[in-house]
């Protein structure tokens, strides 16, 4: 008997013991009995910041469609009838869409440079930085591809990280600026429309885009092979340029929709048939413009 006794005195024990280590573990962590608060709430995670469709200005950065080359003479800028920040009432730009003419002509600027590759992005999203825009319009990597040769072309690691150096230079200055990033259009599909221009062809011969466009007819194995390496990494650099504006809260990509847009030679320069020419510019800024004001991002 004493000896039963003595175990339900340590049974006692240590059922009070555990009372007490739940009712200071409840304390802890601020839960009442019933499953309520009792205490303070464990901070919230920041919200995601929502989209404006409606920025008050815009930057521009990229390569030669941005400046609108080949839109208005051979082998010359034409920056007025760029579809990102661009003045040509035919083509209403980006700017133009969301600000209206009068406005866009002072809160837009144009810092692409024709002939650029993703190495030289981060420079111009320096520059784009200091303007403090509250849109950044981003579209670049058809040079990285339209190279002398197929083994120029810029590698899938090196454009990643250019890319990505590019968007810290700009959060180093413009933490809030939104950015729109474009897909690189299909270069195979542009050379496939644009060698039906007799015209256009001897321009490529000039050097534009050899790596796609060079002997344009040529439909032997290793031509078709050399072509469908450009598209090949084409595919490859928007896929890094989803992965990499994706990351970025304030980032949003086209869904690959300049890619998939079938350009026709209504739409391409009649100087080259390979850049956009004004009526290509104004479709491009009609496919920014829908993604930008758009509830969100393209699926």
């Amino acid at each position: 008997m004493p000896e039963r006794s003595s175990r339900r005195r340590v049974r006692g024990a240590a059922t009070t013991l555990a009372a007490v280590a739940l009712a200071g573990t409840a304390a802890l962590t601020g839960c009442s009995s019933d499953g309520g608060d009792a205490g303070a709430a464990s901070p919230s995670p920041s919200p995601t910041p929502a989209w404006d469709a409606s920025p008050a200005s815009v930057a521009a950065v990229g390569d030669s469609i941005t400046r609108g080359f080949d839109a208005c003479a051979v082998l010359a800028d034409c920056p007025e009838v760029s579809w990102a920040t661009g003045t040509d009432g035919g083509v209403k730009s980006l700017a133009v869409r969301l600000l209206g003419a009068s406005k866009a002509a002072s809160h837009s600027w144009n810092h692409a440079v024709s002939g650029a590759r993703m190495a030289q992005l981060p420079e111009q999203m320096a520059l784009a930085a200091q303007e403090k825009p509250e849109l950044v319009t981003v579209m670049i990597g058809a040079n990285d591809a339209c190279r002398d040769s197929v083994g120029l072309m810029t590698p899938v690691a090196d454009f990643r990280a250019s890319f990505e150096a590019s968007m810290r230079r700009l959060r180093a200055s413009a933490p809030k600026s939104q950015v729109y990033v474009s897909s690189v259009p299909d270069l195979k599909r542009l050379w496939s429309t644009g060698r039906e221009n007799p015209l256009g062809k001897q321009i490529w011969k000039l050097g534009i885009c050899r790596s796609m466009l060079g002997d344009a007819d040529d439909m032997g194995a290793a031509a078709v092979a050399r072509r469908d390496a450009v598209r090949e990494r084409v595919v490859a650099y928007n896929g890094v340029l989803r992965d990499v504006c994706t990351r970025d809260e304030r980032c949003r990509y086209d869904g690959g929709a300049v890619f998939d847009y079938r350009f026709t030679g209504e739409q391409l320069s009649e100087w080259d048939w390979f850049h956009p020419g004004r009526n290509g510019q104004a479709r491009l800024a009609e496919i920014a413009y829908r993604n930008v004001t758009a509830a969100g991002p393209p699926a």
